[in-house]
């Protein structure tokens, strides 16, 4: 497994890392020995690096994550590194009603997740989305007095604007800033990505299939289950919908050539970006995670990258990335 390293204060992780929410929300039911035979496949595959959000799945997903690593050998446990997003508020509905990151919630939120993680130290913790009410250098601030005692490795970033990204770097070392990154969202190539490269912050990218839709599986007649999130996502819908997957066929065209899948080849895609942007997959089964694996050995030279940007422009898919309740979170 290659590896590639947070921003210059962060740990060394694999190369790809794994995002293990829709193993426990949003997409629609999940099979849970599959997730963990899943989890299991990943880390023998030589990934250590895990995504989770304590609000996903209401800290099930946290609990899942931990039931894997007490199953693991000891030596694949170890080299595991967890990343948690914290401060997302729910209901019982499911529903969403804002961000905390006052440093009492913090700590608060913590220790939550050291439980239902069952370990002792959480790798990399970092807010989910800016709360507006609490400036970023009381939130990242408290997770610095985490990482004094013991309790957290290092501090991280999510979804947050170039001013955002000064100010934490500012109070305290930031080792990689989450964010979404794909060849349909590259919204972070303006200002954000030589902000972090300004500072030594490293980026790890979600959402590089674009919730399945450029993986090159999805189709215009898919039916979406009840709870899976892309009913409601903007481009996942009428002509956008199918706008976007036109793209997808171009950018198959170009796959097919290099005799690899679409998936592959748009992970490779953000794997090109540069040695400080780490891709996260969202594989739930052991058939996709095998798949996105496969990008590690696709090589893509300045031919093929033109190709691809001809297929796929900067900015050429319809739709927002959230619906604009969602939106609305994003200081990015």
């Amino acid at each position: 497994m290659r590896t590639r390293t947070l921003g210059t204060t962060g740990p060394q992780v694999s190369a790809l890392g794994l995002g293990c929410m829709g193993m426990s929300a949003l997409y629609g039911e999940a099979d849970r020995a599959e997730s963990i035979a899943t989890l299991h496949a990943a880390l023998e595959a030589g990934v250590t690096l895990l995504d989770t959000g304590d609000f996903y799945g209401m800290g099930h997903n946290e609990m899942l994550i931990g039931e894997a690593l007490r199953a693991a050998p000891a030596t694949r446990r170890e080299q595991a590194l967890v990343s948690v997003k914290f401060g997302a508020l729910r209901d019982p509905d499911g529903g969403w009603s804002g961000y905390d990151g006052r440093p009492a919630a913090v700590k608060n939120f913590a220790a939550y997740s050291l439980q239902r993680l069952g370990v002792d130290h959480i790798d990399v913790y970092r807010i989910a989305r800016l709360d507006p009410d609490v400036p970023i250098e009381e939130t990242v601030g408290a997770i610095a007095e985490l990482v004094e005692k013991g309790y957290v490795r290092h501090i991280g970033l999510s979804e947050v604007g170039a001013e955002t990204i000064r100010r934490a770097a500012a109070t305290a070392p930031i080792s990689d800033l989450q964010i979404e990154y794909s060849l349909i969202s590259r919204g972070i190539e303006d200002e954000i990505l030589p902000t972090t490269r300004e500072l030594g912050i490293g980026i790890t990218a979600y959402g590089v299939l674009s919730r399945g839709l450029i993986s090159g599986h999805f189709t215009a007649d898919r039916q979406l289950g009840t709870g899976d999130f892309r009913a409601m996502s903007p481009r996942f819908q009428g002509d956008n919908l199918r706008h976007n997957l036109n793209l997808v066929e171009a950018l198959r065209k170009i796959a097919e050539q290099k005799g690899v899948s679409v998936a592959q080849i748009a992970i490779a895609w953000v794997l090109s970006r540069g040695e400080d942007v780490v891709p996260l997959v969202g594989a739930r089964r052991r058939d996709r995670l095998g798949e996105a694996l496969g990008a590690l050995d696709v090589t893509l030279d300045a031919a093929d990258l033109a190709a691809i940007e001809e297929a796929v422009p900067a900015g050429a898919a319809a739709g927002d990335r959230y619906p604009a309740a969602q939106m609305a979170h994003l200081e990015s």
